[in-house]
């Protein structure tokens, strides 16, 4: 124990084991949601199980925790990004036409560029290039599009051939609707008021039990639709080793042995598209995690007083470098970026101060790893409600634009719109450059342009002239 203490400086920092301990369980709890919402999310590309992906979150979860506990002594957390794994998912696999493997290449090769930016101090440079407006809306319009993920899985938006999306029908009188349709869509609503009120009365883990209050609602409800329990439960199984062989088969090391292979893709496109697609999908990649892990280090640290005397994240480059080691091997593992969870700042707010906070947060998630088959008891009506409120949170980066000021009100506007809109991250980006290029162009202002910023805008227009 005093091997421990003088490791990770407990008292040092004014801490103790015990509290500690606690702040990681909270930590933990606040960001659990995520083995179940990844899950789901990659399940739905129909080449990868649920199974699979849960242990991979959870494995590259323990890694990625582990690492920024022990390299920068910090208590936050790592896991699969939200918003990232969105871009992954409906983006880069549906959008674009990639296979699973291929966009884990994309995740893989993303790592290896932060591993070498960040040794030569070249990752804090190019987020000082990236325009204002663009930097501070891309949270507003990643939420945006995870919200509306959220909508489409609780069945509350559906599809629509005039207006393209209308919201789903509720008129079961008339019978425009059934009430084993109108059911789920209800628990997604009642799932959803149960994390804001418990957010108001500041429980911890309010995702989670958001979650699992709604899934309790949804079985209970269950008893109003015939035969609701024998199809629900017909293919369950309750052995998680069972989810051990799936990820074995189906998603580890998928991006060595599958990855490589884009014959599928230039069946149908060409070389140069292949090309112009893939280095587009690493830049949007590279920024959303640039940002996501900047911001959520600076504001985790800023809340919890863990910032130096002159204003600076401790440990700042080993912190991002644990990042960059987590995204490279949960590729390795099969799953989406890896960043630093913003829900870790909960962790820090119960008195975490260093990275023994990460230890028992990561050896919570390696427990996890057997509660697989518990977990996909969820339904998806439940999860959605997750997406919706992070999307929510997400939106709070609107109040530091300056909505009078069209140099600055355009491009944020323009990024954060058309990311759902489009459902593409890297749309949303793109937009968001070009106004701020064009914007600082025709008003004399151009030599404020850096390089990097003229650079990644030619990058997007030729992706945009190839691929759609």
């Amino acid at each position: 124990m005093n091997r421990i203490v003088n490791f990770f400086k407990i008292y040092e920092r004014n801490s103790t084991i015990k509290t500690e301990i606690i702040a990681g369980i909270t930590t933990f709890m606040a960001m659990s949601y995520i083995l179940i919402v990844n899950s789901q999310m990659f399940a739905q590309l129909g080449t990868v199980s649920y199974d699979a992906i849960y242990v991979a979150t959870a494995l590259s979860a323990v890694f990625g925790t582990l690492a920024i506990g022990i390299m920068a002594n910090l208590p936050l957390a790592q896991a699969s990004g939200m918003g990232l794994n969105a871009f992954f998912v409906y983006s880069v696999c549906f959008g674009l036409g990639f296979s699973y493997a291929n966009a884990l290449l994309v995740i893989f090769i993303n790592g290896i560029i932060f591993i070498i930016i960040t040794a030569t101090g070249i990752r804090e440079k190019i987020f000082e290039a990236i325009p204002h407006a663009v930097r501070i809306s891309m949270p507003a319009g990643i939420g945006l599009f995870i919200a509306f993920l959220g909508f489409q899985d609780s069945g509350l938006i559906v599809m629509n051939e005039s207006t393209f999306v209308s919201m789903a029908s509720f008129d079961i009188l008339n019978g425009k609707a059934t009430w084993a349709e109108v059911m789920p869509r209800l628990v997604s609503l009642i799932s959803l008021v149960i994390i804001s009120v418990l957010a108001i009365k500041k429980v911890k883990g309010t995702v989670l039990w958001g979650i699992v209050g709604g899934t309790l609602v949804y079985y209970l409800l269950g008893f109003t639709i015939p035969g609701f329990y024998d199809n629900y439960f017909a293919d369950l199984q309750l052995n998680p080793f069972k989810s051990f062989e799936a990820f074995g088969n189906e998603a580890l090391g998928k991006v060595f042995t599958e990855g490589f292979d884009f014959s599928a893709y230039l069946s149908q496109n060409s070389m140069f598209t292949l090309i112009a697609v893939f280095i587009t999908s690493e830049l949007a990649f590279c920024m959303v995690d640039l940002f996501d892990t900047m911001g959520t280090l600076y504001g985790a640290c800023a809340r919890g007083n863990l910032l130096t005397k002159d204003g600076h994240v401790p440990n700042f480059r080993k912190a991002l470098m644990s990042d960059a080691l987590a995204t490279t091997v949960g590729a390795g593992l099969g799953t989406s970026t890896i960043t630093t969870f913003v829900e870790a700042s909960t962790g820090v707010a119960e008195g975490g101060k260093t990275g023994f906070t990460s230890v028992v947060t990561a050896g919570l998630f390696f427990i996890a790893l057997f509660f697989s088959p518990l977990s996909k008891l969820i339904p998806s009506c439940a999860m959605a409600s997750s997406l919706i409120y992070v999307g929510i949170l997400m939106m709070s980066c609107v109040k530091s634009i300056d909505w009078e000021n069209p140099e600055e009100s355009l491009p944020a506007f323009l990024t954060i719109v058309m990311m759902p809109f489009t459902c593409n991250i890297s749309y949303g980006v793109a937009f968001g450059f070009f106004s701020s290029v064009l914007i600082r162009v025709f008003t004399g202002k151009m030599r404020e342009i850096k390089a990097v910023t003229w650079i990644v805008t030619a990058l997007f227009i030729i992706m945009f002239f190839v691929s759609n």
